[in-house]
């Protein structure tokens, strides 16, 4: 049993070399981390900088390793795209990281990726863009599609942080309210400077009615914002129907008039007036 067991950690051993030496030259635990040792990547600066740091690529291996670089999650731009490392060498590649003018204050995240002899490494990258934090949001070209009731608008980030914007919408007619919809939260975000153009439907507007739309945009931290529209609904059955209202009101108050109005009789001839 001794000498089978002696056997079987031979040919074990033996697998084991034959696959190290099958192994890429200079595809061993070869590393990539940021420059110093740290944990990940820290950047911080306002918006509309660019600011650097420097990844260290360490092959350990026999023979020469080449790497490709990638950013995810931030505009990274490299030294180098492809470096190759020569054997039991650190390299230290540059980067950069362009933070844009419409980035909100706060923390982001993202990631710098190292591959190389089929091998993928990712770097962590944590950037603070420094800057007040303001809401704001405004509602803009509101506009009443007559024929179909459809209501039209744009929503405009005027802030620095990024908003899930609400919206109510109200109309009031001749005689009250037509349309009361509460507020509601929207199926987007928008990002600082985003523009987005919106439609709302109103399936059943007034047939006959001059109306003002309302429109009031909200966001957690920003003032509720409010824009208006006019429209007059002139639908033609509806104006047919009250012409027909008006001519028989008309054709009633002729005959009523016509009944009450005094007969002049004709004098008989020969009489003096």
């Amino acid at each position: 049993m001794r000498a089978a067991a002696r056997s079987g950690l031979v040919a074990a051993a033996t697998a084991l070399v034959g696959a190290v030496a099958a192994a890429p030259p200079g595809a061993q635990a070869w590393t990539a981390a940021p420059a110093a040792g740290r944990p990940y990547a820290y950047l911080e600066g306002p918006a509309g900088s660019v600011l650097q740091d420097t990844l260290s690529l360490t092959n350990p291996g026999t023979g020469p390793l080449t790497v490709r670089l990638t950013g995810q999650g931030a505009p990274v731009a490299f030294a180098a795209r492809t470096v190759t490392v020569p054997a039991r060498t650190r390299a230290d590649v540059p980067f950069t990281v362009t933070v844009t003018a419409d980035t909100p204050p706060g923390d982001h995240r993202g990631t710098v990726r190292a591959t190389a002899a089929g091998r993928e490494l990712s770097v962590r990258l944590h950037l603070r863009v420094s800057g007040p934090r303001l809401a704001a949001l405004t509602v803009e070209d509101v506009r009443v599609d007559e024929a179909t009731g459809t209501l039209g608008y744009t929503l405009v980030n005027r802030g620095t942080t990024v908003l899930a914007p609400t919206l109510a919408v109200r109309a009031e007619g001749l005689l009250g309210t037509v349309l009361d919809r509460p507020e509601r939260a929207l199926p987007l975000t928008l990002r600082p400077g985003e523009r987005v153009a919106r439609t709302e439907p109103w399936p059943d507007p007034p047939a006959l009615d001059s109306v003002t739309v309302l429109l009031t945009a909200g966001a957690p931290g920003a003032a509720p914002a409010t824009a208006r529209a006019e429209a007059a609904f002139t639908s033609v059955p509806a104006l047919a129907g009250s012409a027909g209202l008006l001519l028989a009101a008309a054709g009633g108050g002729y005959a009523v008039w016509r009944r009450g109005r005094p007969r002049t009789q004709r004098a008989p001839e020969g009489a003096t007036p």
